[in-house]
Parts: C-alpha cells; structure tokens; sequence
C-alpha cells in the first residue's frame, strides 16, 4: 500500500522515516574494536583518578611549611612505585612527573628552584604553597562521575577514558547492516568500456564509501537486473539479510522503473516524491523492521537523499543521540537563483575574521554532475521564491564538513 504521490517538504519525510527506526541490540566488544562504535551505556567513574596525590613536575617532595633552606634528601620517588620514606621538616624527598607524592609531603618544588649540595638541597623558593604542583585525589575523575554520555562516538579521547577505568569489553550498539543495489541496464562496472547507451555504474561506490563513513556495515553490494521477477529476488534476499536496503535508480516513472512497484508489493511505500531539488524521485518503504531507501539514479540526487535521510535512519539504529545537524544561517557570496523546490544546493562555506559564516555554491548544480559535490563542505537550503536571492542576502546551511579558509576562486 502507498500513501500517494503527493510532493512531501523534506522536514515530513524524515519525521515519517524517524518513526520507524529504532537503535539496534547492543553488542560488548574488546576494547581494542571499540573505536568509531557507539557507546550504548553511560560510562561512570568507579574509581577517582589519580587515585593518589601526584607530581606535576620533576623536583623535590617537601612540606610547605618547612622554613629550612637546607633539607636533607632522603630518597627517591619515581612513577610506578610507591616509597615508604616519610617527608618530615628539614628533608626532601626526589621526585619525578605522575609519581605519588611520598608520606608526609604536601607539595613538590621544581628542580629549577633547587641547588644540590652534596646530600641536601637548597629551596631557592621563597614561598611554597601547599599543594603546588601536586596533582591531587580525583582531579581527572571522580568516583561515580558520568564521563561519556550512552549515544556517544568512541573517539581517541573516550577509548582513553575507557582504558584508564580498566573496560576491557565495551557495551556498543550493533552496526546497521546495509546492502547496496544499483538498477537499470544501462549501467557497467568501471572496469569495463561503456557500449552505446551505457554508462558506468558510479552510484553504487559512493552510496557504500557513504554507508561505511556512516558507521554501517555493508553486507553486500551489487548490480541489479531490470528483469521484474529477478529483481524482486534479489530485493527479497537483501531485504531478509539487511537492516537498511539501499537502491538507486528504478524509483521515477518510466516503463522500466519497476523497483517502486516491487516495495508497493513486498511492503509498506510511506512516501514516493519529495518536494526537493535535487532528489525529488525518492522511495521510503518498510518491509517488516527493514528499512528501504529507493533513492534516484542521478548520482547527486543519491548522494544528497543518502546525506539528508538516511544518514539520520542510520545514526538512530547505531545509537546516537546527535541524529541530524542544525542549520546554521550564511551569507551568499553571489546571486542564486531559485527554483520550484526547496533546493539542497551544493556550498562552500568559510568563516571571516569576525566568525561570521560566509557561503557559495559550487558552480552549475545539475543533478548528473558529481563535481558538485568534490569540495563541498555545506548544502545551501535555497527556498523558491520569484525574486533570486542576493550576494549579501542570508540563507541556511547544512554543514557536513570541516570548514576552512575563504576560498581562492569565485564561484563558476
């Protein structure tokens, strides 16, 4: 069944797309496989780290309020061990960076501020405050401290956290498992010479790089037939294996586009055409907890569906809390001409001295020309309206890559 073929605003898409995602079972991983996974339980300090008041500096364990100039060394303390010698008034104590602070001490003076004379060494301090360059008891973490939130990426910094406290297994959501499909006769592997009429398949690589910077796993990828009962075969075996179904081409209206009738068929079609530009043929369906995504065969318009939806789906099932970026308003740099559709124009977008967020787009925006995407940092959401818009004139912008300096050519 299908709820029509109404043009959809983008905004209505996902929503319905949202409501039929959930994050996936959670799966405990070594550690040393945790990165770029999702956390799926809060991490929570069990212990205060440093658990013991150390060194900040290499120099001399002493008390603070020892008035001697001269001070008896009486040992050494180094990292990773722990002495029993006992700072009292007119000793010291040699101590290195991250070593615990020896019994009696209460701050360490650098060895920049000291003299050694023999078996003693000189405070050339006039003051010493207690606790300088000390380190104390949890300053890092504290005990039951909620360090990562549940949703979060495990990046260099949270691996670290999480090797500190001794995790050894890591509570993570399960990665999407997605399969590829691209459609229609027309299209050749790279490797081969294009006939007549022919191109080369292009789709199917992008949306499988894409699936896997997404933090998917893809399980297959591959070309489909445009035989109706081959292709519901190979619909039907991916759809069984797969959390997430991904095709290209085969969703607009001509004779040979049979994969919107296959999801009429197999499963649930919530929507069919969107009121965007580039993108506007895009299929939504669900076949029992699978999701399947029929996105157009125009390279752009698979990308930018990919980027604008299924990169949300995608982020829910893998359990993160940041599902779809904010947008964020810029100056155009040039004119930009509106069409009948809300438009996900290709941008690039830089920050002035002052922060302000300056943008234009990347040249002509056919939705064939993959070179609209090389380079892009940003998708310029460019509402329809009669008047063009002006250079100096705000928009809003979907940021999806680092932003750098302004850049060193105009926009064709």
């Amino acid at each position: 069944m299908s709820m029509g073929d109404r043009l959809l605003p983008p905004h209505e898409a996902l929503e319905i797309i949202l409501r039929h995602v959930r994050p996936l079972p959670v799966e405990r991983v070594p550690l040393e496989e945790a990165g770029d996974r999702v956390l799926a339980e809060p991490l929570i300090a069990d212990q205060d780290l440093p658990p013991f008041p150390a060194a900040t500096m290499d120099g001399f364990a002493v008390i603070a309020g020892d008035v001697s100039p001269w001070r008896e060394i009486i040992g050494e303390q180094f990292a990773g061990s722990q002495t029993s010698v006992e700072v009292t008034p007119g000793t010291a104590v040699r101590i290195t960076t991250g070593a615990p602070l020896p019994p009696g001490a209460d701050a360490v003076v650098p060895v920049e501020n000291t003299e050694l004379r023999d078996d003693h060494v000189v405070i050339h301090q006039e003051q010493v405050e207690v606790g300088e360059n000390v380190r104390p008891v949890g300053a890092d973490l504290r005990r039951d401290q909620v360090l990562v939130e549940a949703g979060t990426p495990i990046g260099p910094a949270e691996i670290g956290l999480l090797a500190s406290l001794g995790k050894v297994e890591v509570p993570v959501f399960q990665r999407p498992r997605v399969s590829v499909l691209s459609t229609g006769d027309e299209l050749v592997d790279p490797a081969q010479e294009p006939g007549p009429g022919q191109i080369r398949d292009s789709n199917r690589f992008s949306l499988v790089l894409a699936a896997r910077r997404a933090g998917a796993d893809v399980v297959w990828s591959g070309r489909g037939p445009d035989d109706p009962a081959a292709l519901r075969r190979l619909l039907e075996e991916r759809i069984a294996a797969s959390d997430i179904v991904l095709t290209s081409g085969g969703v607009s209206v001509g004779d040979k586009d049979f994969v919107k009738e296959i999801l009429d068929d197999l499963g649930t079609v919530h929507f069919r055409r969107l009121f965007m530009k580039p993108g506007k043929p895009l299929n939504f369906a669900t076949v029992g907890d699978t999701l399947v995504f029929g996105l157009p065969g125009n390279p752009v318009s698979a990308l930018v569906g990919f980027e604008v939806f299924v990169n949300a789906a995608l982020r829910v099932m893998a359990g993160r809390r940041d599902v779809q970026p904010r947008p964020v308003p810029v100056v155009l740099t040039h004119d930009v001409q509106s069409g009948d559709r809300l438009e996900f124009q290709r941008g690039l977008v830089w920050a002035d001295e002052s922060g302000v967020l300056h943008a234009r787009n990347t040249g002509p925006q056919a939705s064939a020309r993959l070179l609209s995407l090389v380079g892009a940092n940003a998708f310029l959401l460019i509402p329809p309206r009669e008047a063009p818009y002006r250079a100096g004139e705000r928009v809003m912008a979907v940021i999806r890559g680092p932003i750098g300096p302004a850049p060193e050519t105009p926009a064709e």
